[in-house]
């Protein structure tokens, strides 16, 4: 049914007046420092970024100024330290080979007797003949043996110790995904190559699910055809309703929000989703409009945190776009579009999901990154976090380019960024302030031209005394602690 403009401006007003008291970034939207409030980091930076008085001392939100690491790998503040629990063509799977490489999207799940579970995406695109360390290709765990990518779990034991075995092999540009309310993993294909493109001998651009309890669960792989074929990016379950939302991180033309509605009957659970007929419920895209009912074709037509958007839902007619891409399949002025749809996270009764950046393919104006929050209730998405355009990514003291992003236990969010130039974990508080949290310091380019690898599969573990988050290339999985606290 859709939402009617009495219906949004009502629901809107209700907004407005809760956000400030109710959910963990709420205040994003509408506090006196929220991010687009300031001139500076209209301008892709921040008010002394490093969250110090110049001396080294703490004040405002965050941790203070990064300190350089004497290893060269990452940069964190003052009382923090890493390890490094995999890396890819060092440490080893428990069946011998190395661990792959391009770490992408992460979950943590808590295991028996104290072990942490982590599900660890690898974004391998095509044949396994272009990658040093595919996923290897382990007996009952394949869906298409010429694709490099999949996933692992890495079990972080209460001694420290580590083990790391295949969940899934065969998969191909495993990038983000999404934990369910039932304890599993689904991972996304960025990518949508058909059984002969690419040397690909079965059909991609699916999602999967992977128990990380249970690796009986994961023999014979089969995708969840019922979301759709397109260039998944992250998926988040609605507990409630047993909705799934998905993004698209795709262009020519700009990608989607997604909508999945189970059919009548359906029980979520462990295994429930690959019993699923191929056309079972209904797949849709995201339809926004502003308060007066205009429609609003791109994301980057919001220039201000604290916009509201009501969504309605318009169904996809060929959900395996086996000859059209889904997103091409609308007419223009059908849905919403928005450039590189990334990272998603469920909390707060909703549906928190990254925009990363708006430049000549876009409609509306430039940014280097948006966070939306979609509330389920009342049908609408409101712009929680602005970054304005970064003017030169190679200094220090900007962002650009947010992707995989989590919920943080102590309040606020924290962001892995995928830009250009540096590299960076962040963290914007509930009052609207952001704040360094890491630096990669890695260079995998060269003195002269110095390069970074993105962060990715930003993480707590379920106690939340730890942040795991992931350097992609060459593929390093790191653990960070630290004196955490309560943003303000």
């Amino acid at each position: 049914m859709p939402l009617s403009r009495r219906d949004f401006t009502a629901r809107t007003a209700l907004a407005g007046a809760g956000v400030a008291l109710t959910g963990t970034v709420g205040a994003l939207a509408t506090a006196p420092g929220a991010l687009a409030a300031d001139e500076d980091l209209r301008a892709g930076g921040a008010t002394n970024p490093e969250g110090a008085d110049g001396h080294g001392r703490p004040h405002g939100p965050g941790y203070g100024p990064l300190l350089p690491d004497p290893a060269g790998l990452l940069a964190l503040p003052a009382g923090f330290t890493y390890r490094v629990i995999t890396h890819s063509g060092v440490t080893r799977l428990d069946s011998g080979e190395s661990t792959p490489s391009n770490h992408d999207g992460t979950a943590a799940f808590e295991g028996h007797r104290g072990v942490t579970l982590l599900v660890n995406n690898h974004e391998l695109k095509g044949p396994r003949a272009n990658w040093a360390h595919p996923v290897p290709l382990t007996a009952d765990l394949v869906y298409d043996s010429a694709a490099a990518g999949g996933c692992t779990v890495v079990e972080v034991r209460r001694g420290g110790e580590v083990a790391e075995w295949v969940a899934v092999a065969g998969t191909s540009t495993n990038c983000a995904g999404g934990a369910t309310p039932w304890d599993t993993w689904l991972t996304c294909e960025e990518t949508e190559d058909l059984a002969g493109k690419n040397g690909m001998t079965k059909d991609h651009g699916y999602v999967f699910e992977v128990d990380p309890h249970d690796r009986r669960a994961n023999r014979d792989p089969r995708p969840v055809k019922a979301f759709g074929r397109y260039a998944h990016e992250a998926v988040v379950i609605d507990p409630r309703q047993g909705h799934a939302y998905l993004t698209e991180d795709a262009s020519g033309p700009n990608g989607l929000l997604y909508r999945w509605t189970p059919p009548q009957g359906f029980r979520h659970g462990r295994g429930k989703l690959r019993t699923l007929a191929p056309d079972a419920g209904v797949l849709a895209a995201a339809k926004c409009f502003d308060s007066s009912g205009h429609f609003v074709d791109d994301l980057s037509r919001a220039t201000k945190t604290g916009t509201v958007y009501g969504v309605d839902w318009v169904t996809v007619t060929d959900r395996d776009a086996r000859t059209t891409s889904v997103r091409k399949q609308f007419a223009e002025g059908a849905v919403t579009r928005a450039r590189k749809l990334e990272g998603m996270w469920w909390a707060d009764g909703g549906a928190y999901f990254v925009s990363s950046y708006a430049r000549e393919e876009s409609p509306g104006a430039a940014h280097d990154g948006q966070v939306w929050f979609y509330d389920p209730k009342r049908r609408t998405i409101r712009l929680t976090v602005l970054i304005g355009v970064n003017a030169d990514p190679s200094v220090e003291g900007g962002y650009d380019g947010p992707d995989n992003i989590t919920v943080s236990p102590y309040g606020g969010l924290v962001i892995a960024e995928d830009g250009s130039g540096l590299q960076h974990l962040f963290g914007a508080t509930e009052s609207g302030r952001i704040y360094p949290l890491a630096r990669n310091e890695l260079n995998i380019g060269t003195p002269q031209a110095p390069e970074y690898s993105e962060f990715t599969g930003v993480c707590f573990s379920p106690d939340g005394s730890t942040l795991y988050a992931n350097i992609q290339e060459p593929g390093i999985m790191l653990a960070v602690t630290g004196p955490w606290r309560r943003g303000r």
